[in-house]
């Protein structure tokens, strides 16, 4: 790649970074939580899923009563 065209390449991508910056739907509206790692979610999924098969056992009646 030459020296023009890695110039380019530089001005198209501030350009688009610009762009992704201003985002006006989102103007006035609560700020976003953040990004979620990958393993952040498989946690929460985790957790979301123990937490339904306790409240699942709950519901059943068991053997003792």
């Amino acid at each position: 790649m030459n020296k023009k065209q890695k110039i380019i390449k530089k001005i198209a991508k501030r350009a688009k970074a610009r762009l992704n910056k201003v985002d006006p739907v989102t103007i006035g509206s609560p700020a976003k939580s953040g990004y979620i790692s990958k393993a952040d979610r498989a946690k929460m999924a985790a957790v979301e899923a123990t937490t339904e098969q306790v409240e699942g056992q709950k519901d059943t009646p068991s053997i003792e009563e």
